[in-house]
């Protein structure tokens, strides 16, 4: 039987108005299914209207003004609902969910969910979980002491994966699929024997190892900064419902 690595896979990658999970919103969104490594993806894309102002520095960063997004893209209520639907689609077809920066992403649909749907993330998946890979923390966790950040485009040109139109979503999705493809073929003998279902739990303490770390060398360097160790999901906060 394939690893996983080498069996199907789904990614999961937003684009916001920006970086704050709990106040920013989604403005653009896909999710990208690979039944095998070579084979042509399946895109599902999303275009929201967030309905609150898009920053300037958000446009420089994906490139989608206020005015693009008011004239092209759908409401988020229905399209929540779409994503959500399509996550737990992966989930039932037991593909794992390749999501860098899974905390991020997750978070952000989560907080989406509670404003527009009065629902939750985790409601949509208490019945089939979803196991998630996050390239980053397997990468971390793998190869902990090399330097320099571990961004998708940092991943990716050490992996030696072709990244074009970065920012856009399906571009980044399928991306962070290739890394992780790529990961799992580097450290074959440390990640072979494990399942997607085993490696969900491992990632969320190795997350939290990482975070901690992180958080002592923004100490050191007197840095006030918090680091959330909650992988792959924030807790809930109230104020984000």
């Amino acid at each position: 039987m394939a690893c996983w690595y080498e069996g199907p896979l789904a990614a999961f990658d937003t684009e916001s108005t920006g970086v704050d999970v709990e106040t920013d919103r989604i403005v653009s969104a896909a999710v990208v299914v690979q039944d095998a490594p070579g084979i042509r993806p399946r895109v599902s894309r999303w275009l929201v209207n967030p309905g609150v102002p898009v920053p300037g520095a958000a446009t420089a960063v994906h490139g989608l003004t206020e005015e693009h997004l008011r004239l092209n893209g759908r409401w988020p209520a229905p399209v929540m609902y779409e994503m959500a639907q399509t996550l737990v689609e992966q989930a039932r077809a037991g593909r794992p969910l390749v999501v860098l920066n899974a905390p991020f992403d997750l978070t952000l649909l989560d907080r989406e969910l509670r404003r527009h749907r009065a629902s939750s993330l985790g409601r949509w998946l208490e019945r089939t979980p979803l196991h998630v890979l996050d390239p980053r923390v397997l990468d971390k966790h793998l190869d902990r002491y090399r330097n320099g950040r571990r961004t998708l485009t940092d991943l990716c040109a050490h992996y030696d994966v072709p990244l074009e139109r970065a920012h856009d979503p399906a571009a980044d999705a399928l991306a962070a699929l290739e890394v992780a493809r790529a990961v799992g073929r580097r450290y074959a003998a440390r990640l072979e024997r494990l399942s997607p279902a085993e490696l969900h739990p491992l990632q969320a303490v190795w997350h939290a190892a990482q975070a901690r770390g992180l958080q002592a060398w923004f100490a050191l360097s007197g840095t006030e900064e918090p680091v959330d160790p909650a992988w792959p999901l924030r807790p809930d906060l109230p104020a984000a419902a």
